[in-house]
């Protein structure tokens, strides 16, 4: 039996970098007082309908949705910006008006075809900075996500780009400008081009083919359509990533793929020129909470995708990321009592530990803890028995110290404070 296709097991060694992450995330946003929260992974069809838009590629060609026995259309959740905001109004955490700082983490699923870095079950983690409109909120979480990157030491260069896509009515205006130029060269674009047309033009300025990005180039830009308010906004953003040294490109084609957003888009990029080199994105969206029947509340965020910021994480940080459990070899297992004194004492200082269970000879289990990479090797043998104490030898070095029963206590307190 195989997986199905574009999912994958996460396996033990895996799962280390997995928790580094959550433990390096929760750490990070807990100062700026972000709260984690968990939605369900299944929403009803509607909500990404209505949020992310009924022309867009995740909605006409992503989803996975089915009825269940109710004949109700429920989607497995393609992004998680939506379910947040669902969330949001549900569970009415607008009642007290304060500003409402969450992050998450979790699976997300899209019908793609699958390829280094993106699967059909993928994992995302993302924040939400709910109820303040201000650019301010756009730094913090632009600032966040750089201070992230850097925490996990991602090793590639990246870049933020970021842009004004403005509000719903200056958008409304430059689409339908930029279809009406585009159809004088249809016939050049390219194919996903020539379909955007007339269901999703903005899209058409994500395009990677060189030929409908020298159109655009001579075609209308959408910042010469911005009022005084999204002019200011976009600025104050600029001058305050300016301050903090976040190196950043302006790019007037970056609409990102969703419906929702408004004012402030952004993208962080690996400098690879591959197509596969968008690590972070993310932007402003003040009407998505309203357009889902929720009161009138602005909001900002971004999200990660686990999976491709995995394969830009130095690798010897994650060499670093390994565990400190201390090997237990014992000798005539079935009749070891004394064993049970010793992790009595490991369990009362939180130490990791693994019994070998194989009852093989001592030298065969020792050997074993060298091969899994243990640091620490706790040997019980017919001696330590005898005499009642244990030795403990440190595989990297080779070097060995013996410690009476009553002494192993303090030893195993300084190994805690050290390990």
């Amino acid at each position: 039996m195989q997986p199905l296709r574009g999912t994958k097991d996460i396996l033990t060694t895996e799962i280390k970098i997995w928790q580094k992450i959550y433990e390096i995330t929760q750490k990070i946003l807990r100062v700026y007082n972000y709260e984690e929260i968990r939605t369900p992974i299944i929403e009803s069809t509607e909500l990404f309908e209505r949020s992310i838009g009924n022309f867009t590629d995740i909605v006409n060609k992503e989803m996975y949705s089915f009825e269940d026995q109710k004949k109700r259309s429920i989607t497995l959740r393609p992004e998680g910006t939506a379910s947040i905001a669902r969330a949001f109004i549900s569970n009415k955490l607008y009642a007290d008006n304060s500003i409402k700082r969450l992050w998450y983490l979790g699976p997300m699923f899209r019908y793609e075809r699958p390829q280094k870095g993106r699967q059909r079950q993928f994992h995302q983690l993302g924040i939400e900075c709910i109820g303040s409109k201000t650019p301010m909120a756009d730094v913090e979480v632009i600032r966040l996500a750089i201070n992230l990157l850097k925490d996990l030491l991602v090793k590639d260069e990246y870049i933020l780009e970021i842009n004004s896509i403005g509000n719903l009515q200056e958008r409304e205006l430059y689409k339908n400008d930029l279809v009406e130029y585009l159809h004088k060269y249809e016939n050049e674009l390219d194919q996903d081009s020539r379909k955007r047309i007339y269901q999703n033009p903005l899209r058409i300025l994500d395009s990677k083919n060189l030929k409908t990005q020298e159109i655009l180039m001579e075609g209308p830009n959408l910042t010469k359509y911005l009022n005084k308010s999204s002019s200011d906004h976009f600025e104050v953003v600029c001058k305050n990533l300016n301050y903090l040294n976040i190196e950043y490109k302006i790019n007037s084609y970056l609409v990102r793929g969703l419906d929702y957003y408004n004012y402030t888009a952004f993208e962080i990029k690996t400098k690879k020129s591959n197509q596969q080199n968008t690590i972070c994105g993310g932007g402003r969206y003040d009407n998505l909470i309203e357009q889902l029947g929720g009161p009138s509340v602005p909001a900002v965020g971004w999200a990660i995708g686990i999976e491709r910021l995995i394969m830009l994480i130095d690798k010897n940080f994650i060499k670093k990321i390994e565990t400190n459990s201390i090997y237990i070899a014992i000798n005539n297992l079935n009749n070891n009592y004394m064993m049970w004194d010793i992790v009595k004492m490991l369990e009362e200082n939180g130490l990791q530990f693994e019994l070998d269970l194989t009852n093989n000879n001592l030298s065969k289990q020792i050997k074993k803890a060298s091969q899994l990479k243990k640091r620490i090797c706790l040997i019980i043998g017919e001696k330590e028995i005898i005499n009642n104490y244990v030795t403990i030898r440190w595989l990297t070095t080779a070097t060995q110290q013996t410690f009476k029963i009553q002494e192993l206590r303090q030893y195993l307190q300084y190994l805690k404070r050290n390990m």
